[in-house]
């Protein structure tokens, strides 16, 4: 999946970070793209180094680090006087290579966004500050503390026998389809959550929801988790309409388009057709 890039190193860890070294990787975000550098082997962060002009490091953020070297997030317009630099849409590290590159960079946009949200305080209003010592941001008025929130998903996988039901939302392109997805609700279990969604996407009654896998996704902030369901297939598919367009049972060898398995969509469907479920 997405986030496993063994052997590289990620560590989001957070350090108390004196500075900005030569050294440092620079994370610089417009809007929903990224600063990146191109390389002979694909793109790669710049450094602090590959910058000709200072730039102010006021309110920068410490991140994390990718294999040992410090990332940190800069909100000036850094100077780029090279065209290997470019800036490239959040979704296309989607697939870029080298992938370790590709998870940090969709990481801190993720960071960068709550930073970004919560640039004046949401219970007086004031002007906020980034936390040198923690990973958190600061109204120094009325001394409110907020850390970063991760809302849970859950993304389940129904099956009965050697069929497994597959679902067009209304927000993706033609011919493709997906699992049942969705957040979990305040006073709710995961699965309660397994068995809501599924009820109201799709109609269906679903049993024996069993846990597979999780899998941090910044893209939406969120953390999905992933399970297993059976369902009885003599009941009816009710799309809601809303979300969901179509959906249906298909059989292993049979499956429309569909997500790779970057993603732990893609890797619970994956285990479907290779029939280890």
């Amino acid at each position: 999946m997405l986030h496993e890039i063994l052997p590289h190193r990620f560590d989001n860890t957070f350090v108390v970070a004196a500075g900005i070294t030569e050294e440092d990787y620079i994370l610089h975000y417009k809007e929903s793209s990224l600063l990146v550098k191109t390389n002979g082997e694909g793109f790669e962060f710049p450094r602090k180094k590959d910058f000709s002009e200072s730039f102010d490091t006021t309110g920068n953020a410490y991140l994390f680090s990718l294999n040992e070297v410090r990332c940190f997030l800069i909100w000036e317009d850094p100077d780029i006087q090279d065209d290997t630099f470019s800036y490239k849409e959040i979704s296309f590290f989607r697939t870029l290579s080298p992938p370790e590159i590709a998870w940090a960079g969709i990481v801190g946009f993720q960071l960068r966004n709550f930073y970004l949200r919560h640039k004046y305080c949401g219970k007086c209003g004031s002007k906020t500050e980034v936390k040198q010592d923690e990973r958190a941001i600061f109204c120094p008025e009325c001394q409110t503390i907020v850390f970063p929130e991760i809302p849970p998903a859950i993304i389940v996988a129904i099956t009965c026998k050697d069929k497994i039901l597959l679902a067009h939302n209304s927000g993706f392109q033609q011919n493709w389809y997906s699992l049942v997805a969705g957040y979990v609700e305040i006073g709710e279990s995961l699965e309660e959550t397994v068995k809501r969604e599924v009820k109201e996407e799709v109609g269906l009654d679903v049993r024996n929801v069993r846990y597979y896998k999780s899998q941090p996704w910044p893209f939406s902030g969120s953390m999905m988790i992933g399970f297993f369901a059976e369902a009885d297939d003599t009941q009816p598919v009710r799309p809601d309409n809303v979300e969901i367009t179509e959906a249906g049972w298909f059989s292993r060898g049979n499956l429309p388009n569909h997500p790779p398995t970057i993603s732990i969509a893609g890797e619970l469907i994956d285990q479907f057709e290779k029939g280890e479920v």
